[in-house]
């Protein structure tokens, strides 16, 4: 693998950054803990063992070289078969033991044609301690300088009904459930992933996706986000960074991650961008209930911030652009993205001397609808983005006439 160190400005930082052949990996610094993204597709194998053994191993490697010795703590498993879950999961089960982190399987499948493809977190080595608390294959716990980060993960329904909107009531209980086991609110909630099969058809004279729009604004409806840590003015409208994007099958999942701590110095702001229309001001055309979510969440702490960008798309104001054309879309959500971490809306936010640019992303997602125009959606990111690590993989976006969405994790300092 060839590294690419990108030597930022000095308001963004260092990030290491290592990209080949599926294969990559950052590592960044903050507030004395190292942390490693990793994103890793197999490069040998047939059949789905081998070809997750290749991928395990590949980012355990990593791991071990840049944090410590298994100190993943939250990974996202893509896979082409939504029936070979329940064998990916017996996987997961016999590498990691009794080091599992907290696990999502998602049933889209891998842009590259493999079997699989794996998202990964490891937190560890430097300066400050690091506990780590495994609760279970849902639950996992870190702790250093005061600071706590609950990833859960797979939340899913239990209740018998076939509605969406029961199903997606459900499963954000559940994952309330799962913070609340951690001696954590449902407002400590920074971001969270809505995975919902079938995301655009529809259920009687109802779109699914804005179903669990619905769902999803009553079960906010009394939950005041980061409460104490915002201005008033942003209070009532504080919601976490979220995407929502669709799977294979009709299944229903969400994972999420809660920030808890008693320190006044870290600093939790949603952002929105200029160049869009915020989602929870939607207009009744989009959805009954507008989707609650901000465009990103900026978590603060010193010097160092690390900034969660929602599922993006080729949106401005509130409209579609470049309508049928996939490498145009990845464009504009680019420009959307940048729009987002630059330094203008850092500031704009309160967080003055905290933004960042492209080159601030650590790790990315994007999501193509149709498969055939991966080609042109990955030379577009490379072409904007360089050496970086990201997962590609088939999911349909929210809207029909949306092509692409992207994610990703940026990271600044002052």
């Amino acid at each position: 693998m060839a590294v690419q160190t990108v030597q930022k400005a000095s308001q963004n930082g260092t990030v290491q950054k290592v990209s080949q052949n599926g294969i990559g990996y950052s590592i960044v610094s903050l507030n004395d803990v190292r942390h490693v993204f990793a994103a890793a597709a197999p490069v040998s194998g047939v059949t789905l063992t081998e070809q997750a053994d290749d991928a395990l191993q590949t980012i355990e490697a990593v791991i071990d070289k840049h944090g410590a010795h298994g100190s993943i703590v939250h990974q996202a498993v893509f896979v082409r078969d939504v029936h070979s879950i329940e064998q990916c999961r017996a996987i997961m089960r016999k590498f990691y033991g009794s080091q599992m982190p907290a696990t999502s399987y998602i049933p889209q499948p891998p842009c590259d044609g493999k079997l699989i493809s794996i998202e990964a977190l490891g937190v560890g080595q430097g300066m400050g301690e690091v506990e780590i608390d495994r609760r279970s294959e849902q639950l996992v716990i870190t702790r250093h300088n005061g600071i706590a980060w609950i990833h859960a993960a797979q939340a899913a329904p239990t209740t018998s009904s076939c509605v969406v909107y029961d199903q997606s009531l459900c499963a954000f209980r559940h994952l309330q459930g799962l913070f609340e086991g951690a001696g954590a609110r449902y407002s400590h909630v920074i971001r969270t992933w809505l995975y919902l099969g079938g995301i655009v058809d529809g259920e009687g004279d109802k779109q699914r996706y804005r179903e669990l729009n619905r769902a999803r604004a009553d079960f906010y409806k009394d939950i005041r986000f980061l409460d104490g840590r915002l201005p008033d003015h942003l209070a009532a409208k504080a919601c976490p960074a979220s995407t929502g994007i669709g799977t294979e099958g009709r299944g229903i999942s969400m994972s999420a991650i809660a920030l808890v701590t008693d320190r006044d110095d870290i600093v939790a702001v949603p952002l929105e961008n200029p160049r869009q229309t915020a989602a929870y001001d939607y207009a009744s055309q989009y959805s009954p209930k507008a989707p609650k979510f901000c465009r990103a969440m900026a978590v603060s702490c010193g010097q160092y911030t690390t900034t969660f960008i929602s599922g993006t798309a080729s949106i401005t104001a509130s409209e579609t652009r470049h309508i049928g054309d996939a490498a145009a879309q990845a464009n504009e959500t680019l420009e959307n993205i940048s729009a987002l971490v630059a330094e203008e809306n850092l500031s704009r936010h309160g967080l003055p001397g905290l933004g960042t640019t492209l080159e601030g992303l650590g790790l990315l997602r994007v999501y193509v609808k149709h498969a055939e125009d991966y080609p042109a959606v990955r030379a577009v990111c490379e072409q904007r983005l360089g050496e970086l690590p990201t997962i590609y993989a088939i999911g349909d976006v929210c809207r029909p006439d949306l092509l692409v969405e992207l994610e990703g994790i940026a990271f600044s300092s002052a």
